[in-house]
């Protein structure tokens, strides 16, 4: 059968998506980048904010009208918002004919049979958020990777075992589980042979790696062993928690050679008063000096970071604090997000009560804070010599390449244009020496050495 397959939300869901697309090679279906020729639709949804459900659900109901124009073809809906929403989506969308949880991976390929009756597919539903997902795939999973050819997202662990007020992730993804260093160098490996140079560790907190099997020094014990995988370039980690990362982790990203000087650390906020009402550990004064000893140790450090506004609750003044902080910081990415109410975390019990033209008026001004702070740091790298790697030509220019310096993560944060250089002589993937000569807002323009 053929499969059309439509992949939603972050890096983790992703992952999800090539395991599943793996898994319906493996049994010999046949993927298609045309959803109009496909038996079988499958959307795999995120449910972690409104809009992202918005956006799940309007792209179910899209495949819903093409499942009409060809008889016999099924729609299966998968990840979060299946996790989720459940009951809710068989009652409103009646043309799905499969739903499977962030814990059902493996069961998704029950629905490609061909001959099985629609709406005799899905499972005994549990009680969300009671019944909580425990699958994690290995390395000898099948995956196909939809990612380009030199990079790769490892999903180290899953689920989260922390409780911060806004989030729903551990009621969606289950109790936080490692995956044993052996599991992921396996597949760290297998990546490096099909041509793989980046690795990208993810999970809900990637600095919680191991502690949950009882672990000490389990992050570094295994950037260790990644670093000596043949083959792989960079190693860069993403989702790093405020109050996990311990100076052995910090002392592994400054020694190890491949390990990239990037340091993902999502902080939420700045103000003591919300960050208690968030449920998150820690303070403004322990992040500063958090931040002051990573640049201390790393000092060519990359520090990115992400901020909700708009938190019940949240003040003028704490607003304030919060935008204090990032001017003095001075992060190279930071991302700000809307606070979204939603049903089944603590903070839903609170009042929403920063008006939504608030909360956009503040995330606008924060990102225009940011992007004075990125200018004055741009221009201050004009004629530094730097090492890049090559993603490939620009979407925005089919004649112009792009790369990525060390302190920038694909998909999230800004690229490098390069200049003086002809797009079909340098091949995605390639290592190149780079003089930084430009600057287009949050972008870099380099030529090569």
């Amino acid at each position: 059968m053929k499969i059309g397959f439509v992949s939603l939300g972050c890096p983790k869901n992703l992952v999800d998506s090539e395991v599943m697309l793996g898994m319906a090679e493996k049994e010999g279906h046949e993927i298609t980048a045309d959803a109009s020729q496909a038996d079988v639709l499958v959307v795999n949804t995120c449910a972690f904010i409104d809009r992202a459900k918005r956006e799940s659900i309007d792209t179910i109901l899209e495949m819903a009208e093409l499942k009409k124009q060809a008889a016999g073809r099924k729609l299966v809906v998968t990840g979060c918002l299946a996790e989720r929403y459940r009951d809710e989506l068989k009652k409103e969308i009646p043309e799905i004919d499969a739903i499977y949880g962030t814990g059902e991976v493996p069961d998704f390929v029950k629905a490609l049979a061909p001959g099985v009756k629609p709406l005799t597919l899905h499972r005994t539903a549990p009680v969300f958020g009671v019944d909580l997902p425990n699958y994690i795939y290995d390395a000898d999973t099948p995956r196909k990777r939809v990612t380009p050819g030199h990079y790769a997202y490892i999903k180290i662990a899953e689920g989260c075992d922390y409780r911060c007020a806004f989030c729903i992730i551990p009621k969606m993804r289950g109790h936080y589980r490692s995956r044993t260093v052996e599991s992921i160098v396996q597949e760290a490996a297998h990546l490096a042979s099909q041509g793989v140079k980046e690795l990208l560790l993810i999970s809900q907190d990637t600095t919680f790696y191991g502690i949950d099997r009882g672990e000490r020094g389990a992050l570094p014990r295994l950037l260790r062993a990644l670093n000596e995988v043949d083959g792989i370039e960079w190693i860069r980690l993403l989702y790093l928690y405020p109050t996990t990362i311990t100076s052995d982790v910090i002392d592994a990203i400054a020694d190890l050679d491949k390990v990239v000087k990037y340091i993902d650390l999502p902080l939420q906020h700045a103000s003591d008063a919300v960050l208690k009402r968030m449920k998150r550990p820690g303070t403004r004064q322990s992040y500063q000096r958090l931040l002051d000893n990573i640049r201390a140790r790393i000092p060519t450090v990359a520090l990115r970071t992400t901020f909700i506004v708009g938190f019940p609750g949240e003040t003028a003044e704490d607003f304030a604090a919060l935008e204090g902080f990032i001017e003095e910081i001075g992060f190279d990415h930071v991302g700000v997000f809307t606070y979204s109410h939603e049903e089944g975390t603590s903070a839903y019990e609170m009042t929403d009560d920063v008006p939504a033209a608030t909360k956009q008026k503040r995330q606008k001004r924060l990102m225009a804070r940011q992007r004075d702070i990125v200018a004055r740091r741009q221009q201050a790298r004009l004629g530094e010599k730097t090492r890049l790697v090559v993603d490939g030509t620009s979407p925005e220019h089919e004649l112009v390449l792009q790369g990525r310096l060390p302190g920038q993560a694909p998909e999230i944060d800004p690229v490098v244009y390069l200049t003086d250089c002809d797009p079909s002589a340098v091949a995605p993937g390639s290592f190149i020496d780079v003089e930084i000569v430009g600057a287009e807002e949050y972008d870099l323009v380099a030529r090569p050495l």
